[in-house]
């Protein structure tokens, strides 16, 4: 017996060195190094001059560390938007850039002098500031190269930073416009306060924890109550969480819609006391007394003696409003004068019956409704706490004592509470209150409200356009008398108009920093601090104005421009001045700028200085935590120096949470590196990981995470290794019209030109997670599922002129052109490899094509078609358990009986049973009358052993069937 011929050798098999292993962490340095060595941005950008604009304007992290995911997944995302722009044709320029100034770099160089067991204060400044300098700088570089190694393709060798010398200058300027137009103003009011970094902190530099604290209740015994004179002798009782800020009590606040009740209260107390009971009568509110009652039940005691029980018998009830001119003795009134004063009641609308006992103490220095009531009937603050959160050396109760955030100090058996139950108020003190509590997001120390004076931006002042205001301000910040005020619209009304005229990203972008705008204080700009833009002010000593001339503004800048920040700190400051002012007469400001000021201050130096005065960029693109930060500073300084938004829409995304949705720490050891991953499984998976996510919420990235989006990069790269393999030895004289082609290739070009759509639309709403979506399941379900399926017998077997595998290869080589370009903006490098390895060149590059045009279809088939892909899944699902029993080993072993269809493809009236045999890759087709289901029949056929398919002219197995014949034979 002789062997069946082998006819291997005249089967078109794929053939391509595009290897499966991507190989990712070795191959892409290179491609970085080739993008670098022929200029690829650059050239990009000479391709594009002239062309629509489109430009995101970075967000500058700051340089103080490695890199971490939430970079890696902010950088990779505007890359993928910037390429995605580039490819519909747009000169889309990319700046990258960082804040250079500021806490987080300052504090890592006092820790630097904290582990050197030196005082970052005997330092000289310039020194310092010169290590903060150079600490930037060097986290400069190495992030730098980190973000390239993502693939994130900008202007490297040319960002913008903060710290340049001209951005110091521009920054400055930018406060100067500020203030040359009367929107600045210096005034003593709370400011949240980190005690442990001794400065201001400014609301996006600061996070909650849950913290478990102490509550007390305190009595105020009323002395004076005109409107209702039984209740003097009652104890109006007061509920806080902040034990010490009892000390700088000045009043006390009332709703004045609230109810309120005197209740006489009888206590039983523990056996030993001198008395068994205490009784006397309390004020509440009447909605609270019950959760009041239920706090001196579980924890109170009175004259030092624990509470057993509480009687309780309402006596009265009144109106708040009948509290008005009361006054109440403070519990300490023995300690000296400060105490001594009666505290009045005061009216206040932010008073409720949701917690606490309806009546609210007033500490003006440490809150900013207790600031504004008490200021409003003339109660100033008395600066109490120093810098450090000490109660001062001098103070009348606890002098020195520890630091204010200190627990202990605050605790149930503290000496706060020590006073108060010794002085007969404390009610009640319990260590056992959770709650939410802002902490500085650097140190993740405790934060305070604390008043000192600051320099501030109003929001609620009218502006008058361009025009210098002589608007002086006390130290209290009220406007002087006597000078003009504007009648234009206020920086919050500006900035709540251009938020309704910006593009939010998601919708609901809108909604939060419109709440955030509508219901934030003014803006505190300084910082008592070394590194960063100093406010470059002088303050006349006797009237507390300051200067606004424009002509030493102008010495000003010029300085900057030269020495950068530490001109100021080291300039002669007469010299500055001019000879029309003595320096003797003029405060000279220390304070630095609130480091958002400077960052809400780049769209000037990186956008206006590079593309031209009055361009706004397209997008900004950062966290959702940014609403409260960067989008929220560059709207304000934009609005206040421009009276528009910096830019024309606003993106946010999420946060990269570990595996189990739970914040990255690295006390958990669930932190997920980003360098890792791409040392070790390359940046196309991270970034395909991004485009992949919903990232408009927070997204999960781990082992199995990853190991998903490998999978499906796989697949995708499959895809265009079989394009590659299947179009080897393709030229242009190969093409066939459209009109010509069957239908499958007609039909998979109507579901090309819907996906083209579709990825455009997804684009242009930045919605890439859509389009990622959409071209993986084009790619794994039509085309290596379906089309490449079924045609691979025509790829393999036809003759190599056929019409049939012409018109396969030439939709192989549209798509193959349309899929490279889509792909090109998420796996940046696997397209680059791809189309250089069908298009080698040393100068060439994926990322210079643009978006595909494709061929012009007239019939849409896509219906039609729906129902032979419903019918062949049907076939595949029949066919599946013959093969897990082992009846057949191949689909081409059956046969296939199907229901009797009027009709399934579109013109085609009698059904072509041996197109639907070459569609479902089986051996035959045959319709029946009244069958309810497709049926399976193993065939009888003997095999072609060529093209392996079972048909009735091959007349032993292995011998060839008429096509392959006519092929090897010709």
């Amino acid at each position: 017996m002789t062997d069946a011929p082998d006819f291997r050798d005249t089967v078109f098999l794929p053939k391509t060195e595009f290897p499966m292993k991507a190989g990712l962490a070795q191959k892409e340095p290179a491609i970085l190094e080739r993008w670098a060595r022929i200029g690829l941005y650059h050239k990009l950008r000479e391709a594009r001059a002239g062309r629509e604009r489109f430009i995101l304007h970075d967000g500058p992290p700051y340089a103080n560390g490695d890199i971490h995911m939430g970079h890696a997944m902010n950088k990779i995302l505007k890359d993928i938007v910037v390429r995605s722009q580039s490819l519909m044709g747009k000169d889309a320029p990319y700046i990258p850039g960082w804040d250079c100034h500021g806490l987080p770099i300052e504090w890592q160089i006092e820790k630097q002098y904290k582990d050197k067991k030196l005082n970052k204060d005997e330092v000289p400044a310039a020194e310092f500031r010169a290590e903060c300098r150079a600490y930037a700088a060097k986290w400069v570089d190495v992030q730098r190269e980190q973000f390239k190694r993502l693939g994130v393709m900008g202007d490297w060798d040319d960002p913008y930073l903060t710290m340049d010398f001209d951005s110091e200058a521009t920054i400055a300027g930018e406060l100067l416009k500020f203030a040359e137009s009367g929107q600045l103003y210096r005034g003593a009011k709370p400011v949240m306060w980190s005690p442990v970094e001794k400065t201001a902190l400014a609301e996006a530099e600061v996070e909650y924890e849950d913290i478990v604290s102490t509550q007390i209740d305190v009595a105020f015994e009323i002395v004076e109550a005109p409107n209702a004179p039984e209740l003097v002798g009652a104890h109006a009782v007061i509920w806080t969480t902040t034990p010490w800020t009892i000390p700088v009590n000045q009043a006390l606040a009332y709703g004045p819609d609230v109810d309120y009740v005197s209740a006489f209260v009888v206590f039983d107390v523990e056996e030993g006391s001198a008395s068994p009971q205490y009784g006397f009568p309390i004020v509440v509110a009447e909605q609270l007394l019950d959760s009041v009652i239920a706090r001196l039940r579980r924890s109170g005691e009175v004259d030092g003696a624990k509470v057993t029980g509480v009687q309780v018998d309402i006596v009265g009830r009144y109106k708040g409003t009948q509290l008005a001119g009361a006054l109440a003795r403070h519990p300490m009134a023995v300690c000296g004068d400060f105490f001594a004063k009666p505290r009045p009641f005061l009216p206040g609308d932010f008073v409720t019956t949701d917690a606490g006992t309806g009546l609210v103490h007033m500490a003006p220095d440490h809150g900013e409704d207790d600031f504004l009531l008490c200021k409003a009937h003339g109660i100033d603050p008395v600066f109490a706490v120093d810098d450090a959160g000490f109660y001062r050396a001098d103070w009348e109760w606890l002098p020195g004592q520890g630091s204010v955030i200190n627990k202990k100090l605050n605790a149930a058996e503290g000496p706060i509470c020590s006073d108060l139950r010794e002085a007969g108020a404390l009610l009640a003190a319990s260590d056992d209150f959770p709650h939410s509590y802002p902490h500085s997001w650097r140190s993740k120390a405790k934060i305070i409200f604390r008043c000192t004076p600051q320099w501030f931006i109003p929001m609620d002042r009218p502006q008058a356009g361009n025009a210098p205001l002589p608007v002086v301000e006390t130290a209290e910040g009220e406007d002087t008398p006597g000078h003009a005020q504007g009648n234009g619209p206020t920086l919050r009304e500006l900035a709540l108009d251009a938020i309704g005229r910006t593009r939010w990203v998601p919708e609901k972008g809108q909604n939060r920093i419109s709440a955030m705008v509508e219901g934030r204080p003014d803006w505190v700009i300084s910082r008592q601090r070394a590194w960063g833009v100093p406010i470059p002010i002088y303050v006349h000593r006797k009237s507390g104005e300051y200067l606004r001339d424009t002509q030493v503004n102008a010495r000003i800048l010029d300085a900057f421009r030269a020495g950068g920040a530490d001109a100021w700190f080291a300039a002669d400051h007469q010299a500055l001045l001019g000879a029309d002012y003595k320096l003797e007469d003029y405060e000279v400001v220390t304070d630095i700028l609130d480091v958002w000021f400077d960052s809400g201050s780049t769209h000037v130096f990186t956008i206006e200085k590079r593309f031209g005065e009055g361009v706004r960029a397209d997008l900004y693109l950062e966290g959702s935590d940014q609403h409260r930060g960067w989008f929220q500073s560059s709207l304000l300084e934009s609005c206040g120096t421009r009276g528009r938004a910096p830019y024309d829409a606003v993106l946010t995304h999420g946060f990269a949470l570990d595996g189990q949705g739970k914040k990255m720490s690295k006390s958990l050891g669930n932190v997920v590196d980003p360098l890792k991953e791409i040392a070790t499984g390359g940046a196309d998976i991270l970034r395909l990981w991004v485009a992949q996510t919903d990232y408009f919420e927070d997204v999960r990235i781990g082992k199995e995470v990853l190991g998903g989006v490998g999978d499906a990069y796989r697949k995708l790269r499959n895809s265009f290794r079989y394009l590659l393999g299947a179009l080897d030895g393709f030229e242009d004289a190969e093409k066939l019209p459209v009109a010509g082609m069957p239908e499958l290739e007609r039909y998979i070009l109507h579901k090309l030109a819907s996906l083209d759509a579709e990825l455009k639309s997804a684009a242009n709403a930045f919605e890439f997670n859509r389009y990622a979506r959409a071209l993986t399941d084009f790619a794994n379900e039509d085309l290596s599922a379906f089309f490449f399926d079924i045609r691979k017998d025509c790829l393999y077997c036809e003759a190599a002129d056929a019409p049939k595998r012409r018109a396969y290869r030439t939709v192989l080589d549209i798509l193959f052109h349309a899929l490279v370009r889509y792909a090109a903006p998420i796996i940046a490098f696997t397209a680059e490899e791809v189309w250089q390895s069908r298009f080698p060149s040393e100068d060439g590059s994926v990322h210079f094509l643009e978006w595909p045009e494709l061929p012009m279809l007239k019939d849409d088939l896509t219906a039609d078609w729906a129902q032979v892909r419903a019918l062949r899944q049907a076939v595949t699902e029949a066919i599946e358990p013959y093969r897990r029993e082992k009846k057949i080993r191949s689909s081409l072993e059956a046969e296939i009986q199907v229901p009797d269809l009027d009709s399934i493809l579109r013109g085609t009236r009698e059904i072509d049973t041996a197109l639907l045999a070459e569609l479902f890759i089986v051996s035959s087709v045959t319709f029946e009358r009244g069958l309810e289901a497709v049926t399976v029949t193993p065939t009888h056929r003997l095999k072609c052993g060529r093209c392996w398919r079972h048909l009735p002219e091959v007349a032993q197995d292995g011998a060839l069937c008429d096509r392959c014949d006519g092929v090897v034979n010709r």
